[in-house]
């Protein structure tokens, strides 16, 4: 049986999200175009003030403008959760604003592909030991590409987005750089974005401080103007991701060793989850020195850990890597081009060398050893050092190779390990 018609959208794809119309006196009828409407703008809002911002400003420019929110997971607990991204609270905001500025407002139940694709990819992470991002996986896999799609059928020309980061179009294609303000830049999350991609995309605050936003909000007096930035992972209603995991993956909190990294058995975790590389507090091991966990070891089950210099970083070998140099990418990397890395968000960047390793994968040479960088994270390319630097891409970090330092370290510890080990054999005797 073919799926009703709501509000004027052919749900005939069972795939497809149910829609719920904004539910107001003023009635609108979503578009069904076959083609793209000239001026026509969809704008993910997310009930904060930067896509509310990006909505009105659209509006006033004369674009055809529809709102869209999406619905991705069930609130429950997060529902009034002060810094909680799309919570209840923010649907309802969402529309409001929609209400205040005049144009349409949908909302799209999008939670079982966000539990498929983001949800889900995070447990699998974990319990793989590694150190997953789950806003990057949402804006490839959700927002640029279900949402996006779904903007083209709906007759928009571009998708427009809250977020603080640069585009501009040039003859070559699409430049993405870093945002006007540095302390709000989201390049880090959106490296992933491709270039077919950003060519429908639109980031209306890329050029704006976020104090202008603010006031900007506020002379338009959007009911949101002064509401507080989402700051958390929107699914861990408390801040604690081992609860998630445990719910969506029964049974992924096993009991299993700690080894120091010179092979000696140190004590018992109660899961790998529990732990990230890097980590120092909650270990709870006596120790004359300080330990860090240095890896996780997700086929053994077991927390390797160690001295801070075990942790020394050097190079880092990466998978899934998007591209947005002008060169092909095994160009660049043949020719091993310099460029600027940031392996977390809230890290400056730093020089590296990019490269291929032997068996052909993409391998970044960091300037300097970094510690406490685990699987799992992005490495982000950046052309140069500076706050507009232009965002080259960037991949999924699979694997961290340790300086010289650092192995010399744990060679020292093993060593060390060895040593006592016999002089304790030796007193037995």
């Amino acid at each position: 049986m073919a799926a009703p018609a709501i509000c004027g959208l052919n749900l005939d794809d069972k795939s497809r999200p149910a829609v719920t119309e904004r539910a107001d006196s003023q009635k609108h009828t979503a578009p069904t175009a076959a083609k793209s409407v000239p001026g026509r703008v969809v704008v993910a809002m997310s009930g904060g003030v930067d896509s509310s911002l990006v909505a009105a400003l659209l509006k006033r420019q004369g674009y055809d403008v529809i709102g869209i929110t999406l619905q991705l997971y069930d609130h429950g607990e997060a529902t009034a959760r002060k810094g909680a991204c799309c919570a209840g609270q923010d649907i309802h905001d969402a529309r409001r604003v929609a209400d205040l500025i005049g144009i349409p407002h949908y909302v799209l139940d999008y939670e079982r592909r966000f539990a498929d694709k983001v949800m889900t990819s995070f447990a699998d992470s974990y319990i793989a030991g590694e150190t997953p991002i789950p806003c990057v996986t949402c804006n490839q896999e959700i927002k640029f590409k279900d949402l996006l799609e779904m903007a083209m059928e709906l007759g928009a020309e571009k998708l427009a987005t809250g977020h603080y980061i640069r585009l501009h179009h040039t003859l070559d294609g699409p430049v993405l750089s870093r945002a006007r303000d540095a302390d709000r830049d989201q390049s880090y999350f959106l490296y992933a974005t491709t270039r077919g991609q950003l060519e429908r995309i639109m980031f209306p605050l890329g050029d704006m401080p976020k104090s202008e936003v603010r006031e900007l909000a506020r002379e338009l007096e959007l009911p949101v103007a002064d509401k507080s930035d989402s700051q958390d992972i929107c699914f861990v209603p408390k801040g604690r991701y081992t609860d998630v995991i445990e719910r969506l993956k029964p049974g992924a909190l096993q009991a299993g060793d700690i080894v120091h990294v010179d092979g000696r058995r140190l004590g018992r975790h109660d899961g790998i989850i529990n732990y990230t590389v890097g980590q120092r507090r909650g270990i709870r091991i006596p120790s004359a020195e300080p330990l860090f966990v240095v890896r996780l070891d997700a086929a053994k089950n077991e927390v390797v850990v160690g001295p801070r210099q075990a942790l020394e970083t050097t190079a880092l070998i990466l998978k899934d890597v998007n591209w947005l140099g002008d060169e092909p990418l095994a160009e660049a990397a043949a020719a091993e081009r310099a460029v600027h890395v940031r392996v977390r968000s809230s890290q400056p960047t730093q020089p590296a060398i990019l490269t291929s390793g032997e068996d052909g994968s993409i391998k970044v040479i960091l300037s300097e050893g970094q510690q406490g960088i685990a699987a799992g994270q992005a490495c982000v390319f950046y052309a140069d050092g500076s706050d507009s630097a232009r965002v080259l891409g960037g991949g999924t970090i699979v694997r961290t190779v340790r300086s010289e330092e650092g192995q010399a370290a744990e060679a020292l510890s093993r060593s060390a390990g060895k040593h006592a080990a016999g002089e304790s054999r030796r007193a037995i005797r």
